[in-house]
């Protein structure tokens, strides 16, 4: 079997997972529990594939430090390409196929969205080598889950004559309604469309040119003028922006006649709703499903998540309750679709909720903020081993730094010194300063903010490791 490269796609918000996904921590970077991810899920099944190459992940700017983050804690190395905007799978996996084609390689493509679960790997991994087959004499093959209900969710795909060990694609179908999806499961024939699809870059490209001339025209330029910054890879804004936004399967799929499919039959799901989740899982005695600390009495059908503290339900049925540090979900099983409209309120009315984590992840490591008020706020801050942040001063805040475990190795104007567990050190606003972590275990610190404005822009950087611009709004 010919090398097989993953390209793992990135996007998307995840609206409908709120309030533990935001816009900027997605669902495929949300910790699910013991620091496992759907987007670390996906990098290791990837990883794992027979034949696989270095992976290539395709994600934005807001995101790039997950993706490090997840590399690092699971030893891979991957190229990372940094979409300046979304612009749908179609540009992206464009990106991913010059990318691969650029060293004359010409490789299969793996192509997996980052936030899909999937219960039996080897009946994955087997799948990919009935791909392989097909993908080797020019099909585009994508992936068909062999439907278990009437879903309403998602897309479909009819199969047509026998191919290999797959079928040619006879059509695609929108996602229907109840009746239309009853009728399908009757009928047979029918799978559900899991968006994977395993194709050589060239005919991908030589496929979208024919199709979508303009997405392939644009996403060239910006191969073509792009420019790197250490890990990341950054294709040209203005021509990327100038591509239109549209889909692998409404740009390509849907139009030639390359396209076969690859039935799986496995425990599948794209994890996009609340109730997603609830029946992904086992529930307990009572059909409820708990994480954290959740305390429940005469409680049934219910899925219950606490990310910082305890959680109490009395008598309640059929309910979601989601708790995070800043915001709580309640609603019905039946109506968690809705969420999305609660998120584009938070949105009209610029709350932070809606975009912004508690938890920030950056280069370095990350921080989360714990309290925050008028004129003081207080941080956890995690360094990596190794890892530091940049030379940088304030204009409006002082800093107060508590070191909880490990070494710190800080800057404060013209002293340099070392701070171990229980030892603190005061920043004065003004000052210049550097945090670093020399040590071989994670550096953990508090950091109490006090003044005027607390805002993140107040940094004025003088030197950075990671090539970042002197004035930003990140630290």
């Amino acid at each position: 079997m010919q090398n097989i490269a993953p390209v793992i796609l990135c996007g998307g918000s995840g609206t409908r997972l709120w309030p533990l996904s935001r816009e900027t921590y997605p669902k495929q970077f949300v910790d699910l529990g013991e620091g496992r991810t759907l987007f670390k899920d996906t990098l290791l099944r990837a990883h794992g594939t027979p034949a696989s190459l270095e992976p290539v992940v395709v994600c934005n700017e807001d995101h790039r430090f997950y993706v490090t983050a997840a590399l690092y804690e699971c030893d891979v190395r991957a190229t990372i390409l940094l979409e300046p905007a979304p612009r749908n799978t179609a540009p992206a996996i464009a990106l991913a196929a010059f990318a691969l084609a650029c060293d004359g390689t010409d490789p299969l493509m793996l192509v997996l969205p980052s936030d899909h679960a999937i219960n039996d790997e080897d009946v994955f991994f087997k799948g990919v080598e009935s791909a392989a087959a097909l993908a080797e004499q020019g099909h585009i093959v994508t992936f068909g889950i062999t439907p278990t209900s009437p879903e309403t969710g998602f897309g479909y795909i009819e199969q047509g004559e026998i191919l290999g060990d797959g079928y040619r694609v006879a059509r695609f179908v929108e996602k229907p309604d109840a009746a239309t999806a009853r009728t399908m499961l009757d009928q047979g024939g029918f799978l559900w469309n899991s968006g994977m699809f395993l194709l050589r870059a060239s005919v991908y490209l030589k496929e979208l040119e024919r199709f979508a001339p303009e997405i392939h025209a644009a996403c060239r330029a910006a191969w073509d003028r792009r420019t790197t910054d250490g890990a990341f890879c950054r294709p040209d804004a203005a021509a990327f922006l100038a591509s239109p936004s549209d889909s692998i399967d409404y740009a390509v799929m849907e139009q030639t006649d390359l396209t076969t499919v690859i039935p799986l039959t496995t425990g599948w799901s794209d994890l996009g709703s609340w109730e997603a989740f609830y029946q992904a899982e086992q529930g307990d005695d009572c059909g409820n499903v708990c994480h954290g600390d959740i305390l429940t009495q005469d409680a049934e059908n219910c899925y219950f998540n606490a990310q910082h503290r305890l959680l109490t339900a009395i008598g309640v049925r059929d309910l979601v309750v989601v708790e995070t540090s800043d915001a709580v979900l309640v609603a019905p099983r039946e109506r968690v679709q809705d969420v999305k409209a609660i998120v584009g309120r938070l949105r009209a009315a610029q709350r932070a909720e809606c975009r912004q984590h508690p938890r920030v992840y950056r280069p370095w490591g990350s921080y989360e903020t714990l309290v925050m008020d008028g004129r003081f706020q207080v941080k956890r801050i995690l360094v990596n081993p190794g890892a530091e942040l940049s030379l940088q001063m304030h204009h409006h805040r002082a800093e107060h730094w508590v070191v909880v475990s490990g070494t710190a190795e800080v800057t404060n104007g013209d002293e340099t010194r070392l701070y171990s567990e229980n030892q603190s050190t005061y920043i004065p606003v003004g000052t210049r300063h550097r945090l670093k972590n020399p040590g071989v275990i994670p550096l953990v610190l508090i950091e109490i903010q006090s003044g005027a404005y607390l805002g993140e822009d107040d940094i004025v950087r003088f030197a950075d490791v990671y090539g970042r611009e002197e004035k930003t709004r990140e630290s």
